[in-house]
C-alpha cells in the first residue's frame, strides 16, 4: 500500500524538490501540494493522506496552527514539521502542537524518507538530540502537581514512561528493565492509551510537563 503524502510549503521550488525525492520511492505518492496553512488543512481533509509535510513559516496560517487544526479532528494525518529555523521555540511549539516528527530542510533525502515511513507506521521520529533539548528546556522548571491520570499507570508503565522520556528505544528499555521488547511495546501502547497521547513525542513532553521526570534527576 502506497503512503499518501501532502506537501505544505510556501516555496514552489521546495515543494518540487520534496516531491522529486518522495516520488523516487515506489511505496510513496504525493497526492497534493499546498502553499499556505489554510490550503494545507483543506487539502488534507479532502485527500486524507497518511502524512503531511508541514512548513512552519507560511502565509495566512502558519504550519503550527495548521497542525493544531488538523489534529483536532479524529482520523487526522501524521504531521512532520519541516523548517529552516533550528530554534527551541519552533521545536517545542511543533511538539506541543502534536507533530510526530521535526526535520530541518537541510536533512538528507534518506532521512526524509525514513521519517515518512516511521510516522506513517504510527511511530514518532524522536531524534536523541531533540530529546536532549526537551530536557534542557525543562531544566530548573518547578515541578507541577502530577495530573490525576498518572495514577492510572501501573508502576511498570510509569517506569517505561520515565525511560521513554530519556529518549530510550524499546530495545534499550527492554534491556534496562530486563524484559522482552514485545512486553515493552505493550507497556508503551498502554501508556499512550491511558494518558490519551498520540505517540512517543507527546509522551516525552507530557513526562516533563507533568513533573514525572525532571532534567538532571
Amino acid at each position: 500500500m502506497s503512503v499518501r503524502v501532502v506537501i505544505a510549503d510556501d516555496q514552489r521550488m521546495v515543494r518540487a524538490g520534496l516531491r522529486m525525492v518522495i516520488e523516487t520511492e515506489p511505496d510513496m505518492t504525493v497526492v497534493g501540494e499546498a502553499s499556505d496553512g489554510v490550503e494545507a488543512v483543506a487539502l488534507a481533509r479532502r485527500l486524507r493522506p497518511e502524512v503531511v509535510l508541514m512548513d512552519i513559516a507560511m502565509p495566512r496560517q502558519d504550519g503550527l496552527e495548521a497542525t493544531r487544526a488538523l489534529l483536532a479532528n479524529p482520523g487526522a494525518p501524521r504531521i512532520i514539521v519541516l523548517t529552516t529555523f533550528d530554534t527551541d521555540e519552533n521545536l517545542f511549539n511543533a511538539l506541543r502542537a502534536g507533530a510526530s516528527g521535526f526535520l530541518l530542510k537541510v536533512s538528507s533525502p534518506e532521512h526524509l524518507i525514513t521519517a515518512i515511513r516511521v510516522v506513517a507506521a504510527g511511530e514518532a521520529l524522536l531524534d536523541p538530540a531533540i530529546t536532549t533539548r526537551v530536557i534542557s528546556a525543562f531544566a530548573g522548571t518547578p515541578g507541577p502537581k502530577p495530573p490525576p491520570e498518572l495514577a492510572e499507570l501501573t508502576p511498570r508503565e510509569t517506569d517505561v514512561l520515565r525511560l521513554m522520556a530519556r529518549g530510550l528505544s524499546n530495545g534499550e528499555i527492554a534491556a534496562a528493565l530486563t524484559v522482552g521488547e514485545a512486553t515493552v511495546k505493550t507497556h508503551v501502547a498502554r501508556v499512550l492509551m491511558k494518558l490519551n497521547l498520540r505517540d512517543r513525542v507527546q509522551a516525552v513532553v507530557y513526562a516533563y510537563e507533568s513533573g514525572l521526570v525532571r532534567a538532571g534527576a
